[in-house]
């Protein structure tokens, strides 16, 4: 079932394009990546989906219900964890969440079950009535996941969810985060962590300059984009010669993808200045440098 559906989206703020004719679909059970640099146009596109931010051109559905149309029930399956913090700074821990749920029609007397549960799920129930200002980084980012989560969501959405926390929290939310998406929940995910998307997503989408210029399974992603190099390991330095796409560094020949047809010459030159090769080895590319590559 397709969860999230986004046809020939196109946002315009004055005379820039924002959002540039972006097309991608998010399936049930997805843990779908949303990558990009600073200005992409990632925060842009979750703030239409949501409903924050209009769009100039385009559609979006969420579980087959277009989001203008039908706004109350589209709302209503969507948790989001925003990118900036957005409480009221007066408010006691605990009656964000409830009047958080209150939004979705959702009496305290029953949610609160709920919320004890998220409370001591990001280890927050000995805050419980502490107001906001008073709250460390960690602890506003694990409130603002416990906010989208409270009215039990079908679709996540986290823009930079582990921005600014430790690395003990980062961990424990990937733990938390993996934990329900099998059980049901579909996550869409926007990070600067590229290693938090080689770790947890299974579905991976880069945006650059408003404009969508990969998507596909992160394993397809990576096997299509990877140009990765080959690394041979001498017995000693030797004398570097000129080449291209061909590195010599201390005693490691480093091989571009270019420039692996050169072999037999690499091989032949190491055997003139009379070194052994003592290993060799293809390097593949991570999704870093794919994204590195793509973006530049």
């Amino acid at each position: 079932m397709k969860v999230l559906s986004i046809t020939n989206l196109n946002k315009f703020y004055k005379d820039l394009k924002a959002v540039d004719n972006v097309n991608f679909e998010v399936e049930q059970g997805d843990f779908f990546g949303f990558l990009g640099p600073n200005g992409a146009g990632k925060t842009t596109t979750i703030n239409c989906i949501v409903g924050l931010a209009n769009f100039s051109h385009g559609g979006i559905k969420v579980f087959g219900k277009d989001i203008k149309k039908d706004y109350r029930e589209t709302r209503k399956l969507i948790g989001l964890a925003p990118q900036e913090y957005n409480f009221d700074p007066y408010l006691k821990i605990e009656d964000v969440l409830v009047y958080q749920a209150g939004y979705y029609g959702i009496r305290k007397k029953d949610v609160m079950p709920k919320v004890n549960e998220l409370l001591k799920q990001f280890k927050l129930d000995g805050k419980a009535d502490v107001d906001f200002r008073k709250l460390s980084g960690g602890m506003k980012r694990r409130l603002a996941l416990a906010r989208a989560l409270v009215h039990n969501p079908k679709l996540l959405i986290l823009d930079e969810p582990t921005a600014g926390v430790d690395v003990e929290l980062r961990l424990e939310l990937h733990d938390y985060l993996k934990k329900i998406n099998k059980e049901g929940t579909t996550i869409l995910l926007t990070t600067h962590y590229i290693e938090e998307v080689e770790k947890l997503c299974n579905k991976v989408a880069i945006i650059h300059k408003g404009k969508l210029i990969a998507n596909d399974t992160k394993d397809k992603l990576m096997l299509d984009l990877d140009t990765g190099h080959t690394e041979i390991l001498l017995n000693k330095k030797i004398k570097p010669k000129i080449m291209k796409h061909v590195e010599f560094k201390d005693n490691k020949i480093i091989i571009g993808n270019k420039g692996k047809e050169k072999l037999k010459e690499i091989f032949k030159y190491v055997q003139d200045q009379r070194a052994i090769v003592e290993d060799m080895k293809n390097i593949k590319d991570s999704l870093q440098d794919i994204f590195l590559r793509l973006t530049k």
